[in-house]
């Protein structure tokens, strides 16, 4: 009984640990939408086959103003992409440091030039940056450094790493005669000395792992439309426990996600590979192999989940269609426009599993039909119509194939609608509207409901708000880090027990995660906002 409850509590660390690097992850990942938006739409308006194509070439190419401006916006968004490792570095320390986040920080960057460049050294001393004996693609340029091809796995090292000795060291005592470097400046010193030897480690290691993303990534693309397909699914499943970031980003950011030569440049990781070509005046086509684990998205979010949101809101019972209704449209709209679909998938998720069970395997089938169909519609974050638009529609047909995405569409549409739609009356769901089967069931909606209400009313003042999540969290003193991300606030307990789902759910909350000490509340787009309220109130105490 014991081994169980300590299997259990492992379990639970665990769960908790990769909640928070999920939370850490979307720190730099909320970068993308802007940096992508820069980068697609600098480099589709100065492509010489684009501006030919729609007769533009007078007042848009080479030479003119238009051009000259649209070639500093591509510019800029390649920057980020070009340094997502320092980014991430920076990002998961400043996510995964539960105090003193600002030093965290600064000593990742330091960290992170510190490995490389002792990576850098080594390969100079040992003259393998001359011999040609490195395998193709192990050597990159990091921030002007020429170091081993770590990608984002370099910067989560350094950010994962940092965190910890930040936590640790940041209110160390040093013995008198050296005490002015204790605390805060012990943090970025220590950091310094490890990432030496890290360093050294990674110049002797990285090189074996990295031969094994490479053959795991040569793998998953052999797999081909089944690979897919699992890909999709199991992507969607992670989502009720928000580790779907730390699924996919491997596949978009490093040699998981598979390698091209563009321009001359190699180029690792599916999203990395999709906006080299969209830079490239070059490309004729874009790498569907890439896009695969993008492009899936598209129906889904645009078509299949808006499908849902009618079918649960034709099942309201007729007094309560209108307050369903709004609240539905508004979900609806958000996964059409931006791809933010938990507002949906949750609504669902908690009344009917066998629904969400259902959506992921459907996912899983997005993806692979998108494959199978060469779709090669790439994504900055989301997957909706502002993304379509951008990297499908403006590209061009004959560079995306981007006209399959509502003919497949429109097919999720109608499946989703009547599938659902024959679910929720056949087994007597309480989505929105409908009469509430348990007390679980009855708390979530009238938490959705709540939500919305709560968005459009000024009568309750955010103090007393933040009041009622903080008591439900266990107080003040029982919170250890605080966070959110797109839909979620993500906190980390001290005593789970003290966690009143009950309380949160009256603070406007659609549901309450527990795993361990790990608490996600989820309460929709307004999360940030929440979430600042909740910090000012707290600092008052």
């Amino acid at each position: 009984m014991t081994e169980t409850k300590e299997k259990g509590k492992w379990g639970a660390g665990i769960f908790s640990v990769l909640q928070r690097v999920g939370r850490a992850f979307m720190l730099p990942i909320a970068l993308l939408p802007i940096a992508g938006l820069l980068l697609g739409i600098g480099a589709s308006l100065t492509n010489p086959a684009m501006l030919e194509a729609y007769n533009l070439t007078s007042i848009m190419g080479e030479g003119t103003f238009l051009y000259s401006l649209f070639t500093l916006l591509a510019s800029v968004g390649t920057v980020i992409f070009d340094n997502l490792p320092l980014l991430f570095a920076m990002g998961v320390a400043l996510g995964m440091a539960e105090n003193e986040k600002a030093t965290a920080t600064l000593s990742a960057a330091i960290a992170f030039f510190v490995m490389h460049k002792t990576i850098n050294a080594l390969l100079e001393i040992t003259g393998k940056l001359s011999d040609g004996s490195m395998q193709e693609g192990t050597i990159a340029n990091v921030v002007g450094i020429n170091s081993l091809q770590m990608g984002v796995f370099g910067g989560i090292i350094v950010g994962l790493g940092v965190a910890y000795l930040n936590n640790r060291f940041y209110k160390i005592r040093l013995p008198n005669v050296i005490s002015f470097f204790g605390g805060t400046r012990f943090v970025p010193i220590i950091s310094t000395a490890v990432y030496i030897l890290v360093g050294v480690l990674m110049f002797f290691v990285w090189p074996y792992i990295q031969m094994g993303i490479y053959a795991l990534g040569d793998l998953v693309l052999k797999s081909g439309y089944a690979g897919t397909f699992i890909y999709g699914f199991i992507e969607r499943i992670l989502i009720p426990f928000g580790l779907h970031h730390v699924f996919y980003l491997p596949f978009w950011q490093t040699g998981l996600g598979g390698s091209a030569l563009i321009d001359g440049v190699m180029v690792y990781g599916a999203q990395n590979i999709f906006f080299a070509e969209l830079a490239s005046s070059a490309t004729e086509v874009f790498s569907v192999s890439a896009t695969r684990f993008m492009s899936g998205k598209f129906p889904l979010m645009i078509f299949g989940l808006p499908g849902a949101a009618l079918a649960m809101y034709t099942c309201a019972d007729t007094p309560k269609k209108k307050a369903a209704g709004g609240l539905l449209l508004s979900a609806a709209l958000t996964s059409m426009l931006t791809g933010i679909t938990e507002p949906i998938e949750f609504t669902f998720l908690f009344v009917a599993p066998l629904l969400y069970v259902i959506h992921s395997l459907f996912a899983g089938l997005a993806y692979m039909l998108m494959h199978l169909l060469e779709v090669g519609v790439g994504m900055t974050f989301s997957g909706g119509i502002i993304d379509l638009l951008l990297f499908g529609v403006i590209q061009g047909n004959s560079k995306t194939n981007w006209i399959m995405v509502p003919l497949v569409g429109i097919g999720y549409f109608i499946v989703y609608f009547f599938l659902f739609r024959f679910l929720i009356l056949k087994r007597n769901y309480a989505t929105p509207g409908r009469e509430v089967g348990d007390g679980e069931v009855k708390l979530y909606t009238r938490a959705d409901y709540n939500e919305k209400r709560q968005a459009k009313s000024t009568n309750t003042a955010p103090s007393d708000t933040s009041k009622i999540i903080l008591e439900g969290l266990g107080g003040k003193e029982n919170i250890i880090t605080l966070d959110n991300c797109a839909t979620r606030l993500r906190v980390s307990v001290k005593n789970p027990e003290l966690v009143s789902e009950s309380l949160l759910k009256q603070s406007g909350a659609a549901g309450v995660i527990k795993k361990g000490t790990g608490i996600q509340v989820i309460y929709g787009p307004q999360v940030s906002v929440i979430k600042s309220e909740l910090e000012d109130y707290m600092n008052t105490l």
